[in-house]
């Protein structure tokens, strides 16, 4: 199974790299208020949840709607051990990376069994359980949840940061940096073309000797541990989790629709999505008060509409078929050209 060629970036898209890059750094320095730093948190965090699902279901065609599960595993493995052990909350995020990974192997050997929607309704399923699990779990609080204590004296060991937001604003960017190096690495990579395989035509995938199961379970294993992560972010930087918030299924509903819009199955479309809908979120939010809660969702639920309409492959595919239209009209008058000749 012979792998594609990728051409290498052009010099004018790793100067636009660049130029992201150097304008993320430094935006927290030339916008320098709390509320444009907490969106921009925001952002990432939700670029980095869409980036996980992507992984899964973006490149290895395996929808789950039960995403929120691995979120509040990373969370309460965090906070719990922080909270009852006084153990580092770096080394909580580790603990529930690996506890999310083993979970998704755990899922995903009797799921995999499953096709198309039948795997998305367990995967739903399965979600509501684990929340309904942790609401009467007494030793983590239950349905209350857990409150962490405050800690001053330690910030970055205790990763508690009460002064300034910018340390969690460069944390979890860096969270999300590393999830689009993990994409992008897989998208270059024979793992990577595996996983589109199996998402195209997993029998044809199968026949040639790829294992789909196992690679799968890698997909899944991947993608769990980055949404984990999040988790373990959230925890930290709210310092209350409960079961409400970090296992619902709207979470994973809302992960779903920023991947889809951007454009599922590549690098940028999670970022993008997240980019459009959290500020959404957050300008409905601020003029409608409370009674805006579900506004954001009627208009998540036109756009994504819109979107499978008129894009379905998202805000990504619609930007590359623009700038595909000039060369294909170029090479529709070649061809013309020849045939006349």
């Amino acid at each position: 199974m012979a792998e594609p060629l990728r051409a290498p970036a052009s010099p004018l898209r790793k100067g636009l790299y660049v130029s992201i890059v150097l304008a993320l750094i430094a935006f927290p320095h030339v916008l320098n208020a709390p509320f444009p730093h907490h969106v921009m948190i925001i952002i990432f965090m939700y670029a980095l949840m869409a980036q996980s699902w992507n992984i899964l279901a973006g490149f290895c065609g395996q929808i789950s709607l039960g995403h929120a599960a691995f979120f509040g595993i990373g969370a309460y493995s965090t906070g719990y051990l922080f909270f009852a052990h006084q153990i580092s909350p770096w080394i909580g995020m580790l603990v529930g990376v690996l506890l999310a990974m083993l979970m998704a192997v755990a899922i995903g050997i009797p799921t995999f069994r499953l096709r198309g929607h039948y795997f998305a309704i367990a995967t739903l399923l399965i979600g509501e359980g684990v929340q309904i699990f942790f609401q009467r779990w007494d030793l983590v609080g239950a349905a209350s949840g857990i409150f962490l204590p405050i800690i001053r004296e330690t910030p970055l060991l205790s990763f508690q940061f009460h002064d300034t937001k910018l340390p969690y604003y460069y944390i979890i960017l860096a969270f999300l940096a590393l999830a689009c190096f993990v994409v992008w690495l897989l998208d270059r990579s024979r793992i990577g073309y595996y996983f589109r395989a199996i998402r195209d035509e997993p029998e044809a995938a199968s026949s040639l000797g790829v294992n789909v199961t196992r690679y799968k379970s890698f997909a899944f294993m991947i993608s769990a541990g980055l949404m984990s992560m999040a988790g373990a972010f959230y925890c930290q930087y709210v310092l209350v989790i409960d079961p409400e918030t970090v296992f619902p299924l709207s979470l994973s509903i809302l992960v779903v629709l920023m991947a889809v819009m951007g454009g599922a199955g590549t690098l940028w479309g999670p970022i993008i999505g997240a980019a459009v809908l959290v500020p959404l979120s957050e300008v409905t939010r601020i003029y409608f008060g409370g009674t805006g809660g579900t506004l954001d969702l009627m208009i998540y639920g036109a756009l994504i509409v819109l979107i499978c309409i008129f894009k379905p492959e998202g805000l990504v595919g619609a930007v590359k078929l623009r700038r595909s239209h000039p060369s294909e009209e170029t090479n529709d008058g070649d061809d013309d050209g020849d045939a006349r000749s």
